[in-house]
């Protein structure tokens, strides 16, 4: 009879880059990862845009019901909205979704096979970063001389 309560329990010995010898996480947790990594926080920066753009769907949901629901309904949303909270929160949405966007191509070409190499994989990042900021600013330019016009 095995002494093991657990047929994983194998898998969770391991030992750190020095050879001492360590009790693995079930899963990763945040003792594994390193988070001023440019990958870490990229990783992590994914999953926290997923949970915006679900914020966003909310507000957009209230949009469209207040829209649906005449006048005095919309006037509040487009309150909100148009207040510094509200522009605050559209322009956080709005460098979510080039964030999300962007990160999402770069697990494409990983998914493809492509930009596994660790300089790879940062030059990637910090296309990604360099990217949601260019195109968040210029997306709110752009919506500016279309609302001024």
């Amino acid at each position: 009879m095995s002494i093991m309560q657990d047929s994983r329990e194998a898998t969770m010995i391991g030992r750190k880059s020095d050879g001492t010898p360590i009790r693995r996480p079930l899963s990763p947790h945040l003792q594994v990862y390193d988070m001023f990594q440019l990958t870490s926080a990229l990783s992590i920066a994914g999953r926290i845009t997923g949970a915006a753009w679900t914020a966003g769907l909310v507000v957009l949901v209230w949009w469209l019901v207040a829209t649906a629901s005449g006048p005095g309904a919309y006037a509040g949303v487009s309150w909100f909205l148009s207040s510094w909270l509200g522009v605050l929160g559209m322009f956080g949405l709005t460098a979510a979704a080039w964030f999300h966007t962007l990160n999402g191509v770069r697990h494409l070409a990983w998914d493809a096979g492509y930009g596994y190499a660790i300089p790879t994989t940062y030059k990637s990042g910090w296309a990604v970063l360099i990217g949601t900021a260019v195109m968040t600013v210029l997306t709110w330019v752009i919506a500016i001389i279309a609302w001024a016009n």
